[in-house]
Parts: structure tokens; sequence; C-alpha cells
């Protein structure tokens, strides 16, 4: 049986296959990040997830944010090999997960936009090209976190309009004291800053909003995206929350960067369970 993982900052999506009768199972737990967890953490996440008691694994993909750095993916590696007693195990990038599912073996560029984003040029095989997305101090342009960094930015230093505090407050009930607190004093303040994200949507069509949207994509764009020689004459494929719910500002400031949106999917696992049910010999 293979055991398929794609886990982002928030959440990881597990889903169990295997050959003939044998019943998929699917089940969703808490994000896996090395950056943020040590191996114990990583432990105590697996627990939660209902897959993992399933006898018969024989082999693991994992999947990851923060899964592209050799001496971290170590650490997931061993959190997993010590869990499941299983020998072959893949630990690589959410971004090569977001390539295999929207190219298969074709070449294309890739991104993702969810908590934190990511951006790649995939020759069919491998993630040839790469800017670092940096986190969300540093980068993930495009991204919940940042975009929810902005807004209770502005929010806080009045460049929003009165109407729109008063309804986050009515949202959220989070005052000054209590966001710097969770930025601040917190463990992951970059999923606390996405989670603002459903307010944008709500409020997509006031302009501050909008822009605020819309300038976030674009600054994706003109800080990755342009690097990729490539992406001038290939479509640019999407995945993540953030791509599926702003789908439509997004691929406006795409093509006002003169690029063509590709395909845009909420997460990549049904084409990673289609890539590895057909390619997974050649890996």
């Amino acid at each position: 049986m293979i055991l398929i993982a794609d886990s982002g900052s928030t959440k990881t999506n597990w889903h169990l296959s295997g050959k003939g009768r044998q019943k998929s199972i699917t089940c969703q737990t808490a994000g896996i990040n090395p950056y943020y967890q040590t191996k114990e953490e990583i432990l105590n996440t697996l627990s939660e997830a209902s897959v993992v008691q399933q006898e018969g694994i024989r082999q693991i993909h994992f999947y990851g944010a923060g899964c592209a750095n050799p001496e971290k993916n170590a650490v997931l590696e061993g959190a997993l090999r010590a869990y499941f007693q299983v020998d072959k195990i893949e630990v690589t990038s959410d971004l090569l997960a977001a390539a295999r599912s929207l190219c298969r073996r074709a070449e294309g560029v890739v991104a993702i936009l969810g908590t934190g984003s990511n951006s790649g040029y995939y020759d069919g095989s491998m993630i040839r090209q790469h800017v670092p997305p940096l986190g969300f101090i540093l980068g993930d342009e495009g991204s919940g976190a940042v975009m929810g960094r902005q807004l209770v930015s502005d929010l806080l230093k009045n460049q929003m309009p009165e109407y729109l505090q008063a309804r986050f407050l009515e949202m959220f009930g989070q005052t000054a004291v209590d966001i710097m607190e969770q930025v601040y004093r917190k463990p992951f303040p970059n999923r606390y800053l996405a989670s603002f994200t459903p307010f944008l949507s709500r409020y997509i069509q006031e302009e501050p909003v909008y822009s605020l949207v819309k300038n976030a994509f674009l600054f994706f764009f003109k800080r990755n995206i342009d690097q990729y020689p490539r992406a001038r004459y290939l479509p640019v494929h999407f995945t993540g929350s953030i791509a599926w719910h702003f789908s439509a500002v997004l691929k406006e400031a795409a093509r006002e960067c003169s690029y063509t949106p590709g395909e845009i999917i909420q997460d990549p696992m049904k084409g990673l369970i289609e890539f590895h049910r057909n390619f997974n010999r050649k890996l």
C-alpha cells in the first residue's frame, strides 16, 4: 500500500491506497513543517492520523512545506521511519507535489499560494529553477500569511476605512493587543495571520480589500515568476487555498503581468494519486 501526504503549514492531507479491492483511506491532521517542529512534535501529529493505524504500508511519499532542505528532511524522515517502520520513504517539497499533480511528466511553471507561497520551473522530472520563498517575514509574496499580515497592519494603522475596521472586529473580536500577542509570542504566527483571509474573501468587492489582494499577487509575479524565462511561453499553474478562493483576481493579475494563467486547483492530492498510479515504478 502507498501512503501519500501533502502537507502545508496549516494542514496535512493523507491518502492511503492499495491495489485491487484494498480500500482507499483519507484523513487530515495539523500541518507538519520540520522548520518549526521537532521530531517529537512531528510524532505527536502523526498519532492524529487514522491512516497510520493501517497495516501493510510499503512506501511513503511525503510532500511538505519546509521540505527542501536535506537537514530538515532528515528530521522528518526520521520521524516517519520511527513511526511507520517502512523502508521506502520519499520526503520532498510541496513544490514537487504541485508539479507532479499539475504537470505529471510535462514541462511547466507551477506555484503554490496557500498559507505560504512557492514557485518553480519543472522540466517534467525535476524542479530546475526555484526562487526561495523565505517565509512570511522575508518573502511568501501572495500568500495567506502575508495578506493577513498586510490586512491587520492596515487596519491597526488606520489605512482601512472605519467601516471595515468595525466589520473586522465584529467578525474576529481581535484587538491590537490580541494580535500582537499572537504574532510575537505564540507559535505558528503564519497560520494565525492566514486565518484572517476569509475577511478578504467576504469583502473582496470593497476597493481597499480588492487592491490589497491584487497587489499581493502582482508582487508575487514580480519577485518570483519574472525570474523564470520559460514562464513567458508556458501557462503558469497554481495550487493552494489562496489561489483557489481568489482565482478571479489571480487571473487578472497574471494577465496584467503578461502571463497566461493555467490550471488552478485547491490542493494537489487528486493529481498526486494519479501520478503515483501511473509513474510510481519510474521514480
